[in-house]
């Protein structure tokens, strides 16, 4: 097992969720926490759950820090309506996010390697920064050279995954239309997320 595979899967336990909804998620097989006996579970606080709601939505988009996590609330808050919405909106503007929505690979992670490597246009030319935030009506695709990769076919062949009706998508061309920005309710998660509890952390 690669050390990335492993550190996914450490996550997995130390959140109690199969946090991408995978197949080989080891939640599947067991409950315990990381450790060689588990922990003890308490009574979490509420701050122990406004945190675990903030690692859960922070760790689903895979490898972002903290202070970049906390310039998207502050972003956030900025905006007119709710916080909540917002947070998980702007989330779903990154590239990284767009490209594993649009099935162009099977999980968040290599959706940054893909766009770090420059494998993805938006539209028509090459962008390579992961966090590039994305504007409805962008045209994000695969460059034409990059189109062979394995990793790529089969993720557009698989049907572990449907792409949400925000995203316009054509899997022969590989290529897809952000169509709007997302609500909570529209984004397809794997586990329940708590935007609200999100910003009740960052708020204290």
């Amino acid at each position: 097992m690669s050390k990335r595979i492993a550190a996914k899967h450490k996550i997995d336990r130390r959140l109690q969720v199969n946090l991408w909804g995978r197949a080989k998620s080891p939640l599947n097989k067991r409950e315990s926490r990381p450790g060689q006996h588990g922990q003890r579970r308490h009574k979490p606080s509420d701050f122990g759950i406004q945190l675990m709601a903030k690692q859960k939505l922070k760790g689903y988009y895979g490898n972002i820090g903290e202070k970049q996590f906390h310039k998207y609330y502050v972003e956030a808050t900025r905006r007119k309506g709710d916080t909540g919405e917002n947070l998980v909106g702007l989330l779903e503007r990154r590239l990284d996010a767009v490209v594993y929505r649009m099935k162009f690979v099977a999980t968040p992670f290599a959706a940054r390697q893909i766009v770090n490597h420059g494998h993805i246009l938006v539209n028509g030319k090459r962008v390579n920064i992961p966090s590039y935030m994305v504007k409805e009506g962008d045209v994000v695709e695969v460059r034409e050279r990059s189109r062979q990769i394995p990793q790529i076919m089969e993720a557009i062949e698989s049907g572990e995954r449907d792409v949400p009706d925000y995203m316009d998508v054509d899997p022969k061309a590989m290529k897809g239309t952000f169509v709007r920005t997302p609500k909570l309710a529209d984004i397809p998660y794997p586990v329940q997320m708590e935007p609200n509890l999100v910003v009740e952390f960052y708020s204290r």
